[in-house]
């Protein structure tokens, strides 16, 4: 049997697949000896594996290295064949219903049908960035229609992702599908909720990825109410451990943006509820300013949630003016709060360690952002709270080498 007929069995074999792996070929040994497989014992009595070309267990399948090559061409030259086939006899082999007048594909076409879905599995899982593989089981599930169909294209994908965590194609791949059963099928909220996990997993194992937590965040138009306030929940201690990783913060202000927009009708209590939100995310985020010194993705996400409070407060709310004394109330318990964490931020404790340059930095920086946003006939205040506070002071520390931009800051 040769290789591509090999992992097309086994993969017809076992479809439960869950994780694809590349193995160099000294691998397998190990492999073998730790899973107790059977094993063929040279003349000299050193251990050799059953096989060194494959390896599937437990759901597991690896691909040797050493076939990489040899097994791409020809599951490339055979889904090409294949294609070519299919293409000829898909608009040609036809048979019309005699009583209905339906159109059914011949059975020669969709025997072609299925060679191009089998070569282009095995293809897609050597080279996962091949458009024209994707391409044409688009084609294929597209005339189907059918659910199963959908689901197996959600699971190739996810093999797929499993060694290559930055496919573009696969994650573009899954979109389209979602896309496809979006409105049909009563199950989307399942597939979503399995498809936020995925992402999860992913991102564990592959940190800064930008097209996983890009997708995820593409997710949240699918998502209910209900669905978006889980994930924020859910993602609240993922982010909580991974403070360097901006994408996190950024999917956790998608699901806020999607919190807020999604109301029905003017029913008030949506409004305490977004600004909960808000309110809660601010805590954490000091919380996590305080325990991480310098990410500067910390004080990112913040200007997002201090600007979501500033324009809570300067929206008109039942005919209440935004110059109203419990919204300048609200300002000044903000503005303290914020001159309270501005102190312990701004001064540098220790020279020898970047982090607390950085610190400074990046909370100086955020009260600059802030000024500019504040209403009017509160800037005059805080500018002279910051005057005393020596802001000027701390950034030409910290910033010597932009020293004429801090000289002509109107603080």
């Amino acid at each position: 049997m040769d290789l591509l007929n090999q992992l097309e069995t086994i993969l017809e074999s076992d479809p439960l697949i869950d994780e694809v792996g590349l193995i160099h070929p000294s691998q397998f040994i190990t492999l073998s000896k730790e899973c107790s497989e059977s094993s063929n014992s040279s003349a000299d009595g050193a251990f050799r594996p059953a096989n060194t070309k494959f390896w599937n267990r437990d759901h597991k399948l690896g691909i040797s290295t050493e076939i990489l090559l040899p097994v791409c061409k020809a599951a490339k030259s055979a889904f090409m064949d294949a294609m070519e086939q299919y293409k000829t006899h898909s608009d040609l082999s036809v048979n019309k219903h005699e009583d209905k007048n339906m159109v059914y594909p011949s059975s020669s076409c969709q025997s072609f049908e299925s060679e191009v879905m089998k070569h282009s599995r095995a293809l897609l899982l050597l080279s996962c960035d091949l458009g024209t593989a994707w391409n044409a089981r688009k084609l294929v599930v597209s005339k189907k229609q059918q659910l199963p169909m959908f689901t197996d294209e959600l699971h190739l994908s996810a093999l797929v992702l499993s060694y290559s965590h930055k496919s573009e194609q696969a994650w573009s791949h899954r979109r389209w599908v979602i896309k496809m059963i979006a409105g049909k099928y009563s199950n989307l909220q399942q597939i979503i909720a399995k498809e936020s996990e995925l992402v999860e997993k992913i991102a564990e194992r592959s940190k800064m990825n930008y097209r996983a937590w890009n997708h995820r965040c593409w997710l949240v138009s699918y998502m209910t109410r209900e669905q978006m306030l889980y994930e924020l929940k859910k993602s609240r201690d993922w982010a909580g451990l991974h403070v360097a990783d901006n994408s996190c913060f950024h999917y956790r202000r998608r699901l806020m943006l999607g919190i807020s927009e999604n109301k029905q009708g003017d029913d008030p209590s949506y409004d305490v509820e977004n600004y909960q939100v808000v309110k809660e995310e601010l805590d954490l985020n000091e919380a996590l300013i305080k325990r991480y010194i310098g990410r500067e993705a910390l004080w990112l996400h913040r200007r997002f949630l201090s600007l979501c409070l500033i324009r809570h407060w300067m929206t008109t709310t039942d005919g209440i003016s935004c110059h109203s004394t419990s919204m300048a109330n609200e300002i000044n318990i903000f503005l303290d709060k914020e001159l309270c964490l501005l102190d312990p931020c701004s001064t540098i404790q220790d020279m020898e360690f970047e982090d607390f340059e950085a610190q400074a930095i990046y909370s100086t920086m955020y009260f600059l952002w802030l000024i500019k946003q504040i209403p009017e006939f509160r800037k005059i205040e805080l500018q002279e709270k910051l005057k005393a506070g020596n802001l000027k002071n701390i950034l030409h520390k910290t910033c010597p080498e932009r020293s004429f931009l801090w000289d002509v800051l109107e603080l």
